[in-house]
C-alpha cells in the first residue's frame, strides 16, 4: 500500500506540549496543528505521539502503530530509548486510541501500512526522547543548583559526576513537568548510538512463544457468545431464507441473526455455532452476477486496455521515439486476483451497551474502525471504544472494516458481548481481493538494444478511488502505477497510463502493497525481456541503465553475493537458472537473485534467494532481515501458485490447500545483506515481496527459455 494525502501546508515542526501526567509524571505530546501531508523524501513532518514517564521511572509509549509481525513494537521503542537514554526494558507500550493526533503524516490518517512506520517515526520519536531527556537533565540541574553542562545521563539516571550525585528519572518528573519545553533539541550522533542500528531481539516474541500475547481472536469477555457467519457466495447476492428451527435444535445454539446478505449463528462456543450454521442451510438470491467468471473479467480488461488511459507520467516524446528506434518490443502481462489469507482469521468482538459500543479487534485503522462502528450502531463517534490488539497478519486485509461493520450489525441484535469469527473458508471466499490487472508494455530500442522509448498502460481496479478518493485525480490511481513510474533506470522517453477497469461487484483492496508488488513483475520482467532481446547479461544490461549510485551498489552486491555468472549444478533431469530483479520502492533500494530448478513435470523449486537492501539507516537489522525473509516467502507463494478464480459468480478457492503458503520444506535458502547507510530509513515491509516475484520469474526464463507473462507460474510452462 502506498497512500498519499495532499500537502496541507504544515510547518516543518509541530509543537510540543508538556504537562503533569495523571497520577504524577512527565507527559510529552508531539502534536501537529491542522492537517497532515505526505513528504516524498520522508521525515519532513512529525506524527503525533505521547510519551509518559512515571514516578517509578517507567517510560510509557502510547504506540501509534499496530504490531502485525513487522517489528514496530521493538524498533520504535529503540528510537525513543536511544535518545532518552534508557534501556529498552524500561519502555512500556500501550495501544493508541482512535484519535487524529496519532495520524501517520506520510499517509494522512491513523494507519499502519505502506511500509511507513519507521520512515514516519525516525525523526519525531527521537526528538520526543531527546526532549524528555533534556527536561529531566534541566530538572536535576534545578534540584541540585548546578549547570546542566556538567550532567550526563545513563540508563534512566541523571549523573553529576563532580558532585557525586545521581537521580533516577522517576525522581525528577514532577520538576521536569514545570519547565518550559525546548524549541529545539540536539539528537545523538549516530556514532554514539547504543540501541539504534543494533540487532535487538523482538520484545513481543516471548509472549507469542509462551501464549501470553493476546490477539483479537483471543478476547474473552464475561457472558460472551460466539457467532460464525455465512455470506452470499455470489458478490451482490442476498439472503433468501434459512431453516431457523433446525439450527436452534443444535445444542448450544442461542440465536440466529439475519442480515441482508448474510446469516450469523450465535452460540455458546464455536463448534455449536458451526454446527448450527450447517443446520440452518441458508438459501440465496444470487442476483445479477451469478454467471460471472474469471474469463469474463480478463476479457473486459483486455478489451478496455486497447484504448488510451489517463496519463500518469510523461517524460520526452515516447510516441515519436517509438517510431525512430531500431526495433520495437511489445508484451502483455496478466496478474490474477489474490486473497490475503492471514493466519489469524477475520474476527471482531462487540458489546452494545446503553452508553455506547465496545469493540475488541486487531485493526490497522482504529480511527476508521471507530467511525464505521458508530455509523452502523447509529451513535456518536465518541461513544465507540476501540480496544486494539496484536494482529495475526495484516497485509492490507485489516485496513478494511467490512467485518467490523458486520460484527456491530450482529451485536445490535445480541444481548451481551459476542465474538464474530469467520471460518477460513468464509475468509478466503469473502476477502477484499488484490485486483486483477492487465498491463500493455512496449519499448523501442537502439542499435545496442537499450531502450530509447517506453510505454506502459496499466488496466485494473482503482483501490484509491474507494479507499481514499482525494488521491484519485484526473483518472489516475497513484498506487496502481507506483513502481511503474520511478524506475531506477535512465529511459529518454517514457509514458505511463492508467485505465480504471473495475471487476464487476468484486471488492478490491491493498495486498501487501499493490502498485510495487505487481508492477515489479511487469517492469522487471520486461527489462529482462529487453536484455534477452539484446543478447546481453541481465545484470550487465541493468547496470548500463541504472541512474542512481545506491541502485548500482545493491545490484553489484547482489551479483557478487549470489555468485552471478558461476555455473549452477541442477539435479539430474532438472533445468536450473538464476534471475535478477532491481527496484526502488517505499524509499528503499533492493535487488534479489533467485535460483530455481525446474523438473521434467515443469514444477518450479526455488533453491536460493540472495537479497541486498539499502533501506537507509537500519534501526534494527534483525527486523530488516526478518521482513525480507517473510516478504520473499509471501511473494514466492503468490508467484508460484496463488490466484483467486471465479466460476458461476463464486470464488473457487477455500483454504490453504488451494491458497498455498510456501511450507518449511519448500522454503529456499535466503541470504539477506543490508547495505550500511546514513540515509533516513526507507520501508522494509513490502519491498521484499515486490522484488521476489520478478526475480523468480526471470530465473524460470533462464532455466527453461520460456517467458512467463501470466501469474501464477504454476501451469504456465509448456512441455519441451
Amino acid at each position: 500500500m502506498n497512500m498519499t494525502a495532499p500537502n496541507a501546508g504544515l510547518s516543518r515542526r509541530g509543537f510540543l506540549k508538556l504537562s503533569a501526567a495523571a497520577g504524577g509524571g512527565l507527559l510529552i505530546e508531539l502534536n501537529l496543528p491542522g492537517g497532515h501531508a505526505l513528504a516524498a523524501d520522508a521525515g519532513r513532518f512529525e506524527p503525533n505521539a505521547f510519551i509518559r514517564i512515571g514516578r517509578d521511572g517507567v517510560v510509557t509509549l502510547v504506540m501509534h502503530k499496530v504490531e502485525m509481525g513487522q517489528g514496530t513494537y521493538t524498533a520504535i521503542p529503540q528510537l525513543i530509548a536511544e535518545e532518552l537514554d534508557v534501556s529498552l526494558d524500561a519502555v512500556k507500550l500501550e495501544h493508541a486510541p482512535p484519535d487524529p493526533r496519532y495520524a501517520e503524516p506520510l499517509i494522512g490518517a491513523q494507519i499502519t501500512g505502506g511500509s511507513t512506520s519507521i520512515r514516519g517515526a525516525w525523526k519525531p520519536m527521537r526528538e520526543a526522547g531527546a526532549t524528555a531527556r533534556v527536561l529531566l537533565v534541566q530538572a536535576a540541574a534545578k534540584k541540585w543548583n548546578t549547570d546542566v553542562t556538567t550532567l550526563t545521563t545513563r540508563d534512566g539516571v541523571v549523573i553529576d559526576a563532580a558532585g557525586g550525585r545521581r537521580a533516577g528519572y522517576g525522581e525528577l518528573v514532577d520538576v521536569a513537568a514545570t519547565l518550559p519545553v525546548p524549541t529545539t533539541v540536539t539528537l545523538k550522533d549516530p556514532k554514539d548510538f547504543r540501541l539504534i542500528g543494533k540487532p535487538v531481539r523482538r520484545i513481543d516474541a516471548a509472549g507469542k512463544v509462551n501464549g501470553s500475547a493476546r490477539f483479537g481472536i483471543d478476547v474473552v469477555r464475561p457472558g460472551m457468545k460466539i457467532a460464525t457467519v455465512a455470506a452470499s457466495p455470489v458478490f451482490g447476492g442476498t439472503l433468501a431464507g434459512v431453516d431457523e428451527a433446525a439450527a436452534l435444535k443444535v445444542k448450544g445454539v442461542r440465536q440466529i441473526v439475519k442480515l441482508d446478505s448474510a446469516v450469523a449463528v450465535v452460540a455458546d462456543h464455536m463448534w455449536a455455532a458451526k454446527q448450527g450454521l450447517a443446520a440452518c442451510a441458508p438459501r440465496w438470491n444470487d442476483g445479477a452476477h451469478a454467471r460471472l467468471d474469471t474469463a469474463q473479467i480478463f476479457a473486459h480488461l483486455e478489451k478496455s486496455s486497447e484504448g488510451p488511459g489517463a496519463v500518469a507520467h510523461r517524460s520526452g516524446d515516447a510516441a515519436a521515439a517509438m517510431r525512430t528506434g531500431a526495433r520495437r518490443i511489445d508484451a502483455v502481462y496478466r496478474q490474477p486476483m489474490l486473497a490475503h489469507a492471514t493466519m489469524e482469521p477475520i474476527n471482531c468482538t462487540v458489546e452494545v451497551k446503553p452508553d455506547g459500543v465496545d469493540i475488541w479487534v486487531g485493526t490497522q485503522v482504529p480511527g476508521i474502525a471507530q467511525a464505521v462502528a458508530a455509523q452502523t450502531a447509529g451513535i456518536k463517534l465518541e461513544q465507540v471504544r476501540v480496544h486494539n490488539h496484536l494482529l495475526g497478519g495484516g497485509f492490507g486485509r485489516r485496513l478494511e472494516v467490512d467485518f467490523i461493520a458486520q460484527a456491530v450489525a450482529i451485536a445490535k441484535q445480541v444481548r451481551g458481548p459476542v465474538k464474530v469469527v469467520w471460518s477460513r473458508e468464509e475468509d478466503v471466499q469473502h476477502d477484499m481481493y488484490r485486483p486483477p490487472y492487465l498491463d500493455r508494455i512496449s519499448a523501442a530500442v537502439d542499435a545496442r538494444g537499450l531502450p530509447v522509448a517506453w510505454t506502459h498502460r496499466v488496466a485494473g481496479s482503482s483501490i484509491m478511488a474507494r479507499f481514499f478518493p482525494p488521491a484519485f485525480k484526473d483518472g489516475v490511481d497513484p498506487d496502481a502505477v507506483d513502481g511503474a513510474i520511478e524506475l531506477p533506470y535512465v529511459i529518454p522517453a517514457m509514458q505511463v497510463e492508467f485505465q480504471q477497469v473495475e471487476p464487476p461487484a468484486v471488492p478490491t483492496a491493498f495486498w501487501r502493497g499493490v502498485g510495487p508488488t505487481r508492477n515489479g513483475f511487469v517492469v522487471e520482467g520486461f527489462i529482462d525481456e529487453l536484455a534477452a532481446s539484446a543478447g546481453q547479461d541481465p545484470v550487465a544490461y541493468r547496470r548500463a541503465l541504472v541512474k542512481d549510485e545506491r541502485a548500482r551498489k545493491v545490484l553489484d552486491l547482489v551479483a557478487e553475493k549470489s555468485g552471478w555468472g558461476t555455473p549452477l549444478k541442477p539435479v539430474a533431469g532438472h533445468r536450473a537458472g538464476r534471475g535478477v530483479a532491481l527496484m526502488h520502492v517505499f524509499g528503499s533500494y533492493i535487488a534479489q537473485v533467485a535460483e530455481v530448478d525446474v523438473n521434467a513435470d515443469n514444477e518450479v523449486r526455488v533453491r536460493r534467494v540472495t537479497c541486498v537492501i539499502d533501506c537507509g539507516f537500519a534501526v534494527n537489522p534483525l527486523t530488516v532481515t526478518a521482513q525480507m525473509e517473510g516478504g520473499i516467502i509471501f511473494g514466492l507463494s503468490a508467484a508460484l501458485w496463488n490466484e483467486i478464480t471465479l466460476a458461476d459468480g463464486r470464488v473457487q478457492q477455500s483454504n490453504f490447500h488451494d491458497v498455498r503458503v510456501m511450507r518449511m520444506n519448500e522454503a529456499p535458502q535466503i541470504d539477506v545483506h543490508i547495505v550500511p547507510s546514513a540515509e533516513a530509513p526507507g520501508g522494509v515491509g513490502e519491498p521484499g515481496t515486490s522484488v521476489a516475484i520478478p526475480a523468480v520469474v526471470n530465473a524460470v526464463f533462464a532455466a527453461t527459455g520460456q517467458r512467463v507473462r501470466t501469474l501464477p507460474i504454476s501451469g504456465q510452462l509448456k512441455s519441451t
